[in-house]
């Protein structure tokens, strides 16, 4: 099939996005239009936020999930895709992507058309016009691969390169840095994220040890309202001790695609070297953190708006301070691990959130994924 922009069938492929956007002016208004509206900051509830080389679908009627989103983006790409007819709705972070990769997502979204208006609107965020062309380089294959799909798919919005950019000191920097989706509406907005989800340090490991090998990562089951990471392995770090002697700023322009723009350096560096540690922790995977092939399940918290294990939701948690109940989402719930912080607290009711879990197979093998050790 092809790619639509505003009813007009491209006949190819973009071959650079100055092209794309001589050609489409409408993309460019859209795009102007996304980087004029203020940056939203998202809690934990209702949020399902997604990183790098992962992807997340859903519908409207999820009980659990309303938003989906990610940020740290730099010179990489949000693709957010979504039925109008059935509301069900994609969004994924990528760094480099395969055609099968844009196939095996679409067929998340595709198989709804039944019944539906047959239209699947797709939306390109973030990959600022770097000055090393990181972004375009990665752009333009993955309109080339949307192009090639299967399906029709209208290109509503297009905001990647000079479009996404300011300068500031002759210096080109990200206009934003992430994004959100109400999956309800289909509402898009530009936003940043307090909470990025369980596991992050070993959904990162993912990324940083498996080198470009390392495919996309469908971490939700709307059909059972859960995350699920994994199951996944990669080889050992021989070098890792090696890299967590290294200074901050040592690994920040190292390991940071853009180190001079990137959001937050002491938090990527701290997330960084979370990272690291684990990966030491557990060499390999797939038998310490994944036995038996098994994912790792999470369930969200109504009251929290935390992904919780089966376990952790059993927890007795206190209800009131000082005999006052505590605001439904209060951000005190976070730490659930650590009841010491309640000590104050008189009142002590027992909450159980418990959910049934029905019992998964185990998946026939772990996922193939060739991967590169740093040295």
């Amino acid at each position: 099939m092809v790619l639509i922009v505003s009813g007009t069938v491209l006949e190819e492929a973009p071959s650079s996005l100055n092209s794309l956007f001589q050609s489409h002016p409408s993309l460019k208004d859209s795009a102007n239009a996304l980087c004029s509206l203020k940056s939203q900051v998202i809690g934990p509830a209702g949020l399902l936020y997604v990183s790098q080389r992962e992807y997340a679908v859903t519908h409207p009627h999820d009980n659990k999930v309303s938003i989906i989103g990610t940020d740290d983006v730099t010179t990489n790409v949000i693709i957010i895709v979504r039925h109008t007819g059935s509301g069900i709705t994609l969004l994924s972070q990528v760094d480099r992507l395969k055609q099968d990769d844009v196939d095996t997502m679409l067929q998340k979204v595709a198989p709804t058309n039944y019944g539906y208006d047959n239209r699947i609107k797709v939306h390109l965020i973030g990959a600022f016009a770097d000055s090393k062309n990181i972004s375009e380089t990665l752009t333009l294959p993955i309109l080339d691969y949307l192009h090639r799909s299967r399906v029709e798919l209208d290109l509503v919005t297009c905001c990647v390169g000079e479009v996404c950019t300011i300068h500031r000191n002759g210096t080109p920097w990200p206009v934003i840095y992430g994004a959100g989706v109400n999956v309800k509406t289909g509402d898009i907005f530009p936003a940043q994220f307090t909470d990025k989800g369980p596991d992050m340090d070993i959904r990162n490991a993912r990324t940083l040890t498996g080198g470009a090998n390392v495919g996309m990562l469908d971490v939700y089951d709307c059909a059972r309202e859960e995350m699920r990471i994994g199951p996944f392995t990669y080889e050992p770090m021989r070098a890792v001790d090696i890299w967590l002697q290294q200074s901050d700023e040592f690994l920040l322009q190292s390991l940071s695609p853009s180190p001079a723009v990137t959001p937050n350096p002491d938090n990527f560096v701290c997330r960084l070297r979370a990272t690291l540690k684990k990966i030491k922790e557990h060499p390999y995977p797939s038998v310490t953190l994944f036995p038996s092939n098994v994912p790792r399940f999470y369930r969200k918290d109504d009251v929290s708006g935390l992904w919780l294990t089966k376990e952790e939701t059993s927890w007795q948690l206190p209800l009131t301070q000082n005999g006052h109940h505590l605001i439904k989402g209060d951000p005190h719930l976070v730490s659930l691990k650590h009841e010491a912080q309640f000590g104050g607290f008189k009142d002590e009711f027992n909450i159980n959130f418990n959910f049934k879990q029905e019992a998964y197979m185990p998946w026939p093998q772990a996922l193939p994924i060739q991967t590169q050790a740093y040295y």
